[in-house]
């Protein structure tokens, strides 16, 4: 596993596509497609990331992001969100992934849904939609959900009330994390009592090589959620649900 290198990368940028995701034996018009990406992220300067040399973003985006294939509730899933998805990770890189899959990119601020639509576009991704909406205001994805992705979102319990009333039950949600914390850990279980969730695992995550701390946390949606969430936007930050 490489280390991602912090000068600029001025080599083929498909040849260092395929090198930092050989692991997950993509097909050259999957890398062709990741390759675009990161040629958009590259070029655009109203990407919403501060993450946008190739050399860093293969890794930091979409090495990162593809560690969720290592969860095997994935195999089962074919609609999916991905939650405040930003510059689109993880849910761009998983797309192309899984092309049987479909991926709505759940953003609330118009100028990234507008990048989002950009992106898609250049990298002929095909399989993903950008939806511009707040998440406690999607009311077309309510129970629509196998599965959905939060990355660098909100606290662990705020994550939790914003993907249950996405999910269906049996689906699940996997949020990415960094360094393991009782007391935010102890306050999504009550949430997750609340919300119907049960955890299934923390997996511990390595993208690469100086990736420490990494972890995804998979939750399943085991019940119905109580039909007073959504809350109202902004109302799960605030207030946030202790059991």
């Amino acid at each position: 596993m490489t280390e991602p290198p912090e000068e600029r990368f001025t080599g083929n940028i498909p040849k260092l596509v395929a090198d930092a995701l050989a692991r997950y034996e993509l097909s050259d018009v999957q890398l062709a497609q990741l390759t675009a990406v990161l040629s958009v992220l590259e070029s655009d300067d109203r990407a919403p990331t501060t993450v946008r040399a190739p050399a860093e973003a293969v890794w930091r985006h979409l090495a990162d992001a593809l560690t969720a294939l290592d969860v095997d509730l994935l195999e089962d899933c074919r609609v999916m969100a991905d939650l405040g998805s930003g510059a689109g990770f993880p849910g761009v890189a998983i797309a192309v992934a899984l092309p049987q899959s479909h991926v709505r990119l759940l953003e609330s601020q118009r100028r990234k849904c507008e990048f989002l639509g950009r992106l898609l576009s250049i990298a002929a991704i095909e399989n993903a939609e950008v939806v511009c909406a707040r998440t406690e205001e999607w009311a077309q994805g309510r129970g629509a959900n196998d599965l959905a992705f939060a990355r660098a979102l909100a606290p662990q319990p705020v994550v939790l009330e914003y993907a249950a009333p996405l999910l269906r039950v049996g689906g699940a949600l996997v949020d990415w994390r960094g360094k393991r914390d009782a007391e935010e850990e102890s306050q999504a279980k009550q949430a997750s009592q609340v919300l119907g969730f049960e955890l299934h695992e923390i997996r511990a995550v390595e993208p690469f090589a100086s990736a420490t701390d990494r972890h995804l946390h998979v939750w399943i949606k085991t019940g119905e959620t109580p039909p007073r969430f959504p809350r109202r936007p902004g109302i799960a930050r605030k207030r946030q649900l202790s059991g």
